[in-house]
């Protein structure tokens, strides 16, 4: 048994996995989470700081959801994100699909079977026989 305390009401919970928090905790982030969403499907000019505000969630939870790829601005939206890796704009993520790309086919690379390397056939001398040494 894993116990921790609850990183947002510090409760303690038997732990099993992903962020630490309690279960009554993790259904009071997905409904601001939904309140969220909505409030951005009715107001996508709105900035991050009006958002938090108006829901009740701090700019970290909103930036976390955005980065979790849960929430995405809309293309007209005055918010932005940079692909952490080429600086590239993106609307949800940490990176953009070519950088993701590039990451997955180095990932796969790295992992892929070797493939058997080629053997040269062996070449057979014409004067082949036993050898002495002079001495």
């Amino acid at each position: 048994m894993n116990l921790r305390n609850c990183s947002r009401c510090g409760k303690m919970f038997n732990y099993i996995g992903g962020q630490p928090v309690c279960e009554p905790c993790k259904k009071a982030l997905e409904e601001d989470f939904q309140n969220v969403k909505k409030y951005i499907e009715e107001n996508p000019r709105a900035d991050l700081k009006q958002i938090a505000e108006d829901n009740g969630v701090t700019t970290k939870q909103i930036q976390q959801w955005i980065r979790e790829e849960r929430l995405m601005f809309s293309e007209g939206s005055p918010l932005t994100l940079q692909c952490e890796k080429c600086g590239e704009r993106i609307l949800t993520g940490r990176f953009c699909a070519k950088c993701k790309g590039t990451m997955a086919n180095n990932l796969t690379n790295t992992f892929a079977k070797p493939q058997p390397a080629v053997q040269q056939p062996v070449k057979k001398e014409t004067k082949a026989g036993m050898r002495f040494l002079d001495t």
